[in-house]
């Protein structure tokens, strides 16, 4: 994290570095991730709790405002719930992002050994990131009542995803690495109400994921040069068919969890009130982990330079109808 940290490269790589070619990026990656490297004890948790005074995700995130009937200490408990279920989704699907990376690796080495190294530090940085949230699920386990459950197995997720195309999962992967940049940036870094060591998660997260997305343009373009106009539709609906997996978990995970807040809130709720949870917090996980990514200028611009206007609008379809 310090500036003793950063590389020291020759003046030939140094040229290297304002290249564009695929090559130059991983370079620039790797340079990154050198400096920004960290340790979940050391630099994340440095021997603190999460402070449940206060909030874990901002409430753009957590839509919490659209329940005018909730009272404050409702809304902070419902930003709690959704910050237990934002960092254990994003372990999961990071067990299919580390397993499609680590393939990709197994491609370079006899290759490009720029891009393996890249690819490997990857593979790491994600592995971290895995027993990152698995801590983070530990913590907070010991001090929210019981009750909480995860719906789905990333084991048999991944398996699911990996499945598909390398284009789909690369396409499902570059929105996911996207969101993660947008939410940090424009929404956890700047709400100075949330618990400090939850913040601090996603910063450390955000920092390493900033050269992962890099690397997932890349691999994204790469795989698609390599695709003939039949695979790629294939492709196409394979990514279809990731979102819509993508949907069902998301969608379970919120029913969970809305059923979940309803049992550990210290009153009841009317009929009415008990679906507009259930809605909003549906609507606030589908935007989380669905339509942020995938409305994102750059993951709307990568795709459209990629597919035709008939495939692009199925795209646009099946999001539509998951948004309904």
């Amino acid at each position: 994290m310090s500036a003793a940290a950063a590389m020291v490269v020759s003046p030939a790589a140094e040229k290297m570095f304002q290249e564009n070619s695929d090559r130059a990026r991983y370079a620039r990656c790797i340079k990154a991730s050198k400096r920004v490297r960290w340790d979940i004890d050391a630099d994340v948790f440095r021997g603190r709790a999460f402070d449940f005074r206060r909030k874990f995700l901002p409430d753009g995130l957590t839509k919490v405002n659209d329940l005018a009937f909730l009272m404050p200490d409702e809304k902070r408990a419902m930003s709690h719930v959704q910050g237990r279920s934002y960092a254990t989704l994003f372990g999961l699907v990071e067990r299919f992002i580390s397993a499609k990376t680590l393939e990709l690796a197994g491609k370079q080495v006899l290759g490009d050994q720029v891009a393996l190294e890249g690819l490997v530090r990857f593979s790491d940085e994600e592995l971290k990131h895995q027993e990152l949230f698995r801590r983070i699920e530990a913590a907070i386990a010991t001090r929210m009542p019981g009750g909480y459950a995860v719906i789905v197995d990333a084991n048999e997720v991944a398996r699911n995803v990996l499945n598909k195309s390398t284009w789909a999962v690369l396409a499902l992967t570059c929105h996911i690495e996207l969101f993660t940049q947008v939410h940090y940036r424009e929404s956890i870094e700047r709400d100075d109400d949330l618990s400090d060591l939850y913040r601090d998660v996603f910063r450390f997260h955000w920092l390493e994921e900033c050269q992962h997305a890099v690397m997932d343009e890349i691999e994204w373009h790469r795989e698609d040069r390599n695709l003939s106009a039949g695979e790629r539709d294939i492709a196409v609906d394979d990514f279809i068919s990731l979102l819509r997996l993508l949907d069902e978990i998301v969608s379970a995970q919120s029913s969970a969890d809305a059923g979940y807040f309803m049992r550990v809130c210290e009153r009841s709720f009317s009929p009415a009130e008990q679906q507009q949870i259930r809605d909003t917090m549906q609507r606030a996980y589908r935007w989380q982990y669905i339509a942020s990514g995938a409305q994102h200028p750059h993951f709307v611009k990568m795709l459209g330079g990629m597919v035709s206007r008939q495939q692009l609008q199925r795209v646009q379809t099946s999001l539509a109808q998951i948004g309904r």
